[in-house]
């Protein structure tokens, strides 16, 4: 008989021996998969470039991030949900910074669309001004010569896109 209990014993050490190393490589395994979906963005929605093969592009670029100059007011257009700014944004703004130097003040106001939370959305669009006074004082304008305006809503005919933007004009 105690033959077969030593049996018995063995395989439940084997049995208990074999599921440790098994939950050892799982979770070494998980691991590694974390780590590299986590570093390559693959659980990130897919950037509204990436989109652009499937859809028009115009639709891509209505929800990308974008900067214009237009008629001395610099214009900073986001996407959707989001506060980041375009590439360019720096050379964008030397004419601003410019204008600071000389005396001016740089007046940034923000604006949002009328689709979804009102509070919401105000909230993003200061945000979103937040990021454009950053990025002037990056580029050393004092803060004293920055001027916030409270964020509006825009109910003109223009796109959405159009709406979710910051503009900087210079004032007195």
């Amino acid at each position: 008989m105690s033959s077969s209990d030593d049996d018995s014993q063995q395989r439940f050490a084997l049995g208990f021996l074999f599921a440790l190393i098994a939950l050892v490589i799982s979770v070494v395994v998980g691991t590694v998969v974390v780590k590299r979906v986590g570093a390559s963005g693959a659980a990130k929605p897919a950037p509204a470039t990436a989109v652009a093969a499937s859809a028009p592009a115009v639709v891509a670029a209505a929800d990308a991030a974008s900067v214009r100059v237009e008629n001395g007011v610099v214009k900073f257009y986001f996407a959707s949900a989001k506060a980041d700014l375009a590439a360019g944004a720096n050379e964008a703004l030397a004419d601003v910074v410019k204008g600071v130097a000389e005396g001016k003040k740089a007046v940034i106001s923000g604006f949002h669309d009328a689709t979804g939370d009102a509070a919401l959305n105000a909230e993003l669009a200061k945000q979103r001004a937040f990021a454009v006074r950053d990025a002037l004082k990056g580029l050393g304008v004092a803060e004293d010569k920055i001027e916030l305006k409270k964020p509006e809503e825009t109910t003109a005919t223009g796109s959405n896109a159009e709406a979710r933007r910051v503009e900087v004009a210079l004032g007195a």
